[in-house]
Parts: C-alpha cells; sequence; structure tokens
C-alpha cells in the first residue's frame, strides 16, 4: 500500500485501484475539534481536486478535495454519529471516503510522506 499527500493536506492510500482518502493530522490540527461532516454519496465521480466532502469544525469549515479522479464506492459512515474520529485519528480510523480510481498516473502529481513533512515545514 502507497500513501500520498496533497498540498491541501488530504492523503490518498493506495490498494490496487482503490483510494482511501482522508486529511492529515496536520489538518485535523488546524481545524480544530470537528463537529460535523457532510461525505460524498456512493457512485458519485469526482475529477482531481474537486470538492469530496465538507467539514466543519469549531473554527471554520473547510472543503476536502479529491486527490484524484475517480468513483466513491464506499464512505465512512462512522463519521455521521461521531466526526472526532478525524480528529482522534485522522489517518487512520478518520477516513472519509474510498474510490475507484480512474487512473494511477495521477499519483505523480502528489507527494510522498517525505515530501509532505518537508512540504510543511515550509508553512
Amino acid at each position: 500500500m502507497e500513501i500520498y499527500f496533497t498540498k491541501n493536506h488530504e492523503w490518498a492510500k493506495i490498494e490496487g485501484n482503490i483510494a482511501i482518502i482522508g486529511i492529515t493530522e496536520y489538518a485535523a490540527s488546524q481545524l480544530g475539534d470537528v463537529v460535523f461532516i457532510d461525505l460524498s454519496e456512493i457512485g458519485k465521480e469526482f475529477k482531481k481536486d474537486e470538492v469530496l466532502a465538507e467539514v466543519e469544525s469549531v473554527k471554520a469549515a473547510s472543503d476536502i478535495y479529491a486527490p484524484l479522479t475517480g468513483k466513491v464506492i464506499e464512505v465512512n459512515s462512522e463519521l455521521d454519529d461521531s466526526p472526532e474520529i478525524i480528529n482522534n485519528s485522522p489517518e487512520s480510523k478518520g477516513w472519509i471516503a474510498k474510490i475507484e480510481l480512474s487512473s494511477l498516473d495521477e499519483t505523480q502529481s502528489l507527494m510522498d510522506k517525505d515530501n509532505y513533512n518537508q512540504y510543511l515545514q515550509t508553512l
């Protein structure tokens, strides 16, 4: 399994042609306590960088962007009742959606963990 990151602080774990998508620990800490998430519909298709979900915290509302093009095949419905999972486990249990990828080529425009950590140092 490979994991990639965006400059918007989303992550994508790739397993075959499926990407599990969420937000990074950095994004979760910047948001503060998450109180609501508007998840995508299963079957909806997204192009890379389109709004995949919206999250609301005590500080602000924020868009979560699709890091890759594909179709939503599953959402993390646990977040409906417990959006705080995003704060407690943003890069594991707090995943937001699983998408079936249109192409793996788009991963070339994303960062690996080392490059993402270097990027965080510039913020």
